[in-house]
Formats: structure tokens, sequence, C-alpha cells
């Protein structure tokens, strides 16, 4: 059982999180059958397009790209956007395997997946471990295991009858945390459309055993720089509580502020790297300790996922790129414990990190390449890519809100893939229609594609096979490789220093991963 961070009394149980703990067969099991039913899930479309974290390829910066692409298109039409943060209450423990198996069978999956989900989530038996605890066996009837590969997935399933189309807005969802995002004249006009969407979401809850967390509940306006009015404090009411909205939300691990600017996110990242890296430093005082490799290790497996978190899907400013790279300076001096004198370029040579500007580049480069190497029946941020780029399909997400825009046009409409990306007015685009001109190198001046589809063995269909040296594997090599080159010429060696460029294990965006929060 672990303590749940910010609770502000640990008298009751639901602040602890039971982890449950299974054999090592049985969990090898698990991940066979959770990699058939995921094919199974998208094939008979169990789940909902607007639902990320239950497959490998919808990570938590899909969720945050596809939400602030849809807030900045309605913004471009001249709407008021607000999005009501939810989360479920209890989550895994309210699913019932009468109905769930009963969503299996009306979809028409095979009745051995069927029976196999129905014998997993009953007649099953748990004994908690704690100092004090009885050490006895109880009956568990509801709910499915926390910890097991294949209980994400099937609460996601579960939960898929949630979703309702809402009119110019977005029902996005990422497991367990919502998000309702409308648009109108009026942000008052939104309160009453997210109340009553609320309405009809807590209708389906309950016929499924789900309810909401209200005070888990967040409210966040989203201006543009040239409303005239002032900011609205209107308030939301939902079952007897009164939420006011928030200058800054924190969701999936990203902060948002309603002016959608980075830097409070890269500040308190900042924060949590520099706690992390006093607490490392003391493994390795100056003269002893950990040896360098050890400590290049820390630094690519510790603190560097702490500092970039989220730079997949928010790019920091320059002011703040100053600051993190201040900080990857003094990383990598640690590393090498090389003398305070030592030139920054050589010390990067020496501890074998390149600079923070270069792996931040490198790092969203991988994103952008998981984006367009996906289908986009299932990645909401790929279906909405625009028409001119190739894709493994032709599926785009309808309706599209660009045509609600009357001002769409000049620096607004998406660029051609063929015309050059305008560097005055870089800023003016939508990252999703931006996204392909940062992946020129792959896709080639003429657009050809499409690119090879990423996590192949997880998808129910199969697409054309990628031409020779075209793999997704040899794609992400390249990426690689031109970050080698970047560094080359950002920082060529003196004429003094006779070593190379280098890298010992570069690998900082895993792609077959389903967790995305921190």
């Amino acid at each position: 059982m672990l303590d749940k961070l910010r609770k502000p009394s640990y008298d009751s149980p639901s602040s602890f999180r039971v982890i449950v703990l299974f054999q090592t067969f049985a969990k090898i099991l698990e991940r066979i059958m959770n990699l058939r039913l995921s094919s199974v899930a998208q094939a008979t479309g169990l789940l909902n397009p607007h639902q990320c974290g239950s497959l490998a390829c919808l990570l938590a910066s899909d969720a945050v790209t596809t939400l602030t692409h849809e807030v900045k298109t309605l913004q471009m039409a001249g709407r008021k956007v607000s999005t009501l943060f939810l989360d479920i209450k209890g989550g895994f423990d309210n699913v019932k395997p009468a109905t769930l198996c009963g969503m299996l069978r009306a979809k028409g999956v095979n009745p051995y997946l069927v029976s196999w989900t129905k014998s997993f989530l009953t007649g099953r038996s748990c004994q908690l471990q704690y100092q004090g605890s009885p050490k006895v066996f109880a009956s568990v009837s509801v709910g499915a295991p926390q910890g097991s590969p294949v209980s994400l997935l099937l609460f996601v399933i579960y939960v898929s009858r949630l979703y309702c189309e809402i009119p110019h807005g977005l029902s996005l969802s990422y497991v367990d945390d919502f998000g309702l995002t409308v648009s109108s004249a009026s942000y008052r006009r939104n309160i009453q459309i997210q109340q009553k969407e609320y309405a009809r979401l807590k209708a389906r809850g309950a016929r499924l055993g789900v309810g909401f967390s209200v005070p888990k509940t967040e409210l966040i306006y989203w201006p543009t720089n040239r409303d005239r009015d002032p900011i609205s404090n209107a308030t939301i009411h939902l079952d007897g509580s009164v939420f006011a909205p928030k200058v800054e939300v924190r969701w999936l691990g990203y902060w948002f502020t309603p002016s959608v600017s980075t830097t409070p996110h890269f500040v308190k990242r900042l924060a949590k790297a520099q706690v992390a890296f006093v607490a490392i430093k003391r493994l390795c005082p100056p003269g002893i300790g950990l040896p360098p490799f050890l400590c290049h290790r820390l630094a690519f497996s510790l603190l560097f996922p702490i500092l970039s978190y989220s730079a997949d899907a928010f790019l920091p400013t320059i002011h703040m790129t100053r600051k993190l790279s201040a900080f990857w300076h003094k990383v990598q001096r640690w590393t090498t414990n090389c003398f305070m004198c030592t030139p920054t370029d050589i010390l990067a040579i020496e501890a074998c990190l390149p600079q923070l500007e270069l792996l931040l580049t490198y790092k969203r480069r991988l994103a952008y390449l998981r984006i367009l190497s996906s289908p986009p029946e299932i990645k909401p941020a790929t279906a909405r890519l625009p028409p001119s780029v190739q894709t493994p399909s032709l599926h785009r997400h309808s309706p599209d809100h660009r045509a609600l825009s009357a001002r769409n046009v000049g620096s607004r409409l998406p660029l051609p893939l063929i015309q050059p990306r305008p560097r005055s007015k870089n800023r003016a685009h939508l990252l999703l229609d931006a996204l392909p001109h940062s992946m020129l190198f792959l896709l080639g001046p003429d657009g050809l594609g499409p690119l090879p589809v990423a996590s192949q063995h997880l998808l129910c269909k199969s697409y054309p096979e990628p031409p020779p040296g075209h793999a997704y594997h040899q794609l992400r090599l390249q990426c690689k490789s031109l970050l080698m080159e970047e560094w080359d010429k950002a920082t060529p060696d003196p004429t003094r220093y006779t070593y190379c460029n280098g890298v010992l294990a570069l690998d900082v965006s895993p792609m077959h991963t389903t967790t995305g929060r921190s």
C-alpha cells in the first residue's frame, strides 16, 4: 500500500493506493492477453478515438497536443473557450465484470477472450500487507486489480460509453482523467453547456456504476490577447459545489495557464530537477563516489526525464531555455568532475551529454515521428493533421473546427508541404499544421510518404510495408544521426582538443510504453 501525495489526512483508506502483486507467470499471461485484446478492441470499436493511455502509442503528450490544438483552433474562430477537468472516483474499483463482459459480447469479441476476462475479474481474493495486518485472505467481487498489465485496457473499455460528441468542443480523456472543452460566444454560455454535458456524463456513469470526484474538478478559461473583455470570473455549480476558474491547472503532469504559457510548467520542472540533483550529488562528491559512467546514466535516466517532461508538447521560451541550459551545465560538470573553468563545449563532449537545446529538439522530433507514423483512427493528434500530409490512412477527424474560422486566411492556413515555412510568422501556425515541416528531412521536399507504422504488432489491421531503409527504427536512427550532426555544427571541436562528440546511450523517448505521467 502506497500513500497518495497531497492528501489532507491519512485516516481514510481512500488516502492509500493498493498495488496488487502477482506471480511472474500470471503477469506474462496477462501481457499476452493484453496484446490480443488491444487489437480486438480496435477492430470492433470498443475504444473511443478520443481515449488515450490504453495502448502503447497513446501517451499523455498526445492528449495534451490534441487539447492544445483544439483550443487554438477554436480561438482562431473568435470563440470563447473553456475546459472542465474531471476525475473518475475510484477508477479501477468500479469495474463490474458482468457489465464489461456484456460489452465485449455485444461487439462480437471472441468467446474465449470474454471467458478469460470473466475468469480474471471474478473469483479473486486478496491479502493486505502492512505493519500489523491480519494476513488473512478476503474475497473480491468487483473492480480490476491495479498493477496488472491488462487492467488498464479493461478499465478504458469499460468507460468508453461515457463519451458523447460536443458541438464546437471536445471530450478527451487519459484513462480516468476527463477534459470537457466547449466554446461559444461567451464564458457564461460555456458554463451552461458544461453543466449540461456534465449531467449527461454523470447519467451515463450512473448506469455503469462510475462517479466523479468533485473535489478534484477544475475549471480554466482560455482567453486570447485580442480579447477586449476582461477575463470572466463566472463560476460553475456541480453537485452542490462551486468551482471558480483557476490561474494554473495541472493535468497529466502538465501545467496549463489561461494564456497557454509554458514558462510556469518548466519552472516547476526545473525546481523538481534541482531537488533530485541535490539528492544524487551526495552519491558522488569530488574525488570519490560513483564513477563518471554511472553519473552519466543517472543524468540521462533520472535528471533529463524530470527536466524535459512535456518538451514533446510544450516549447520553452528563449529565456526559460537559458535557465534550463544553465542547470544542465551543472549536471555535465558533476558528471565529469571537471574544473569550473572548463569550457561548456568541451564539457559536453567529456560528459557525453549534448547541449540541452539539441536534446529537446531531438525529443520533439521523436514525438512528431510517432504522430506521423500512427494510424489516425486510434490517435487523436494524427487525425487532426492537415489533409495534405500523408499518414498510414486517409482518415481525419470530423468535424474539422478549422472551418469555423472566417479569419482563417494568410498565415493561419495550413502550409502546403512543398512551401517553405516562413520564419517571421512561425508561431502563427498551429502546431499540428507546422509539424510536417519539422520532419521534411524524413518526408522529403515533395512530402513522400506515408511513413511506416509504429507498433505494427499492436494494430488490428496491416498497413503497406515501408520501402527498404525506411523502417520505423531506421527513421529513429536518422533522427539520432541528425542530432549528432547538429552537435558538431553547433560546437565544433577546438583544434587543441582531439576527442569527438559521442553519446553512450541515447533513448530519451521510449515508444513502446503506456505511461505518460510524472
